[in-house]
């Protein structure tokens, strides 16, 4: 076998390993959930608002409604780092808009991209996925 052969066997290997590896990661096998429908049943009636202020405490209001095509703003008042990201964690699919936000540093706000689908959007803070507190939706109506 020449040297270019065995260099691109080694190449090819290496691009199924990668392939395998991004396609093991994100956990489960089963299909992707769809959009949530209903706030979360801790979940009090949806705040009219756009602005969601992130603090120690965690994200106030939890829930808003918002009109379709609004940009709803994060505003980061916590010393902390956030970074918030639609559900499912650590997936993120269920309204991609979200994701927009992604990274806040402390004293820093983003918008998420307009909202066009009349939906229930949940949205969490990535490195907390578990933190009810830092847990929400968004009513598109």
């Amino acid at each position: 076998m020449s040297a270019f052969s065995v260099r691109r066997l080694g190449v090819v290997t290496a691009a199924c390993a990668v392939a395998a590896l991004v396609a093991g990661c994100g956990g489960s096998s089963s299909s992707p959930s769809s959009p949530s429908t209903t706030p979360p049943p801790s979940s009090g009636p949806p705040t009219t608002t756009t602005t969601i202020t992130i603090t120690a405490s965690g994200v106030s209001p939890q829930n808003i409604s918002v009109t379709a095509g609004s940009r709803v703003t994060f505003v980061n008042n916590d010393s902390r780092t956030h970074e918030m990201n639609s559900d499912p964690h650590p997936v993120h699919t269920d309204c991609p808009e979200i994701n927009a936000v992604g990274f806040l540093a402390a004293g820093q706000s983003k918008q998420t991209d307009p909202l066009n689908t009349r939906r229930t959007c949940g949205f969490h803070d990535h490195n907390q996925p578990s933190v009810t507190n830092l847990q929400g939706s968004i009513q598109i109506q």
